[in-house]
């Protein structure tokens, strides 16, 4: 595993959610392609939880504390229960930021972490290392997801014309 190049991944990702919603307003920021997809802001909270109550928290467990049971976390669900689309972009971007800074900084506090330290969780067998690998492919899987609701919002904006001229999607 190249843990620095992960780690920068990490580090990066802030900014690369900042770039890929620029330009989007906060109304904008709220639609939703289809009733049971996400909307820009949708994500970013996402983004937001998941770095405070799932990944740094999962790592944490699995280095320092393999014989507590696993947090149950509920992302899907925490989409409505905690109201995501009424939040503010600007803010929840903001915190976004300032969780990965505290993930960041407690990556670098770890002494010679075993990346091949196991764990059994509810729903298969995981090491250290595949942790922090998913933490940083789950970043990637929202900025595609945010790549794909920007290409929406072009569609939108260029209605009644077509885009097609650009390649296939």
């Amino acid at each position: 595993m190249q843990f620095e190049t992960l780690y920068d991944e990490l580090a990066h990702g802030p900014e690369i959610v900042r770039a890929l919603v620029s330009g989007i307003t906060q109304a904008e920021a709220r639609i939703k392609p289809a009733p049971d997809s996400w909307s820009v802001l949708e994500v970013v909270c996402h983004l937001c939880d998941e770095e405070r109550e799932d990944f740094r928290l999962h790592l944490d467990l699995i280095l320092h504390r393999p014989q507590d049971g696993w947090p149950r976390i509920d992302p899907v669900g925490w989409v409505t229960a905690r109201r995501y689309n009424e939040r503010d972009l600007a803010a929840m971007l903001d915190d976004f930021a300032a969780e990965r800074a505290r993930s960041l900084a407690w990556l670098r506090g770890l002494s010679s972490p075993d990346w091949e330290a196991e764990y059994v969780t509810p729903f298969r067998r995981m090491k250290v290392g595949d942790m922090l690998s998913a933490w940083v492919a789950h970043d990637n899987l929202h900025m595609r997801q945010l790549v794909e609701l920007r290409r929406g919002r072009a569609v939108r904006l260029a209605e009644p014309y077509d885009v097609g001229y650009a390649g296939d999607w």
